[in-house]
């Protein structure tokens, strides 16, 4: 399935289409489900946040119109940023902090792998332009899944700094995997 068909499915979607739903499912779960268990590192959690996923997915398909991000990358931003939100959820809730699992694995997970399959090279090119420490903040941010407070530890600049840092990095390798 192409990304323009996938965009198609969301515009339906976000039209309360439940045949292109259910389509949308049928190409992008397994993939999604991947992103899910990559961050949660349990499979029945994983399966519980894929269906929270696709909720918020009918629920917030009319969103992807007005996004910059390709069809696939839009839902699994998606899915990242909703299997982080459970795993913070569960660390707020937890009393014992010793406890919290670590979500940050310095292994490429299914979403990096699917990415960088055809497009490796130029990836790996693209993010080649990019200021060591810049790079470093992506891989961290988008492959392993640090999050930004914790950047901003690690390299010693403030919260809003890392931000700035990361969306300006990912603005440079949009432009540079279009060139």
């Amino acid at each position: 399935m192409t990304p323009h068909d996938i965009t198609k499915l969301i515009v339906r979607t976000s039209l309360k289409d439940r045949g292109a739903f259910d389509l949308l499912y049928r190409h992008t779960s397994a993939k999604l489900f991947g992103v899910c268990l990559r961050v949660l590192r349990d499979r029945a959690e994983a399966e519980e946040a894929l269906q929270e996923v696709y909720v918020k997915i009918w629920t917030k398909a009319d969103r992807f119109a007005v996004s910059d991000l390709s069809p696939i990358s839009w839902l699994v931003a998606i899915a990242r940023n909703h299997s982080i939100d459970r795993i913070r959820a569960r660390r707020a809730a937890s009393a014992d902090l010793a406890e919290a699992v670590d979500v940050a694995d310095p292994r490429p997970g299914p979403e990096a792998l699917a990415l960088a399959g055809s497009e490796r090279v130029r990836i790996f090119q693209c993010m080649e332009t990019l200021e060591k420490d810049r790079a470093d903040a992506v891989r961290g941010a988008y492959l392993t899944g640090e999050s930004y407070a914790d950047l901003a530890e690690r390299f010693g600049v403030p919260l809003n700094t890392m931000r700035t840092w990361l969306r300006r990095s990912l603005l440079k390798l949009r432009d540079c995997l279009e060139a």
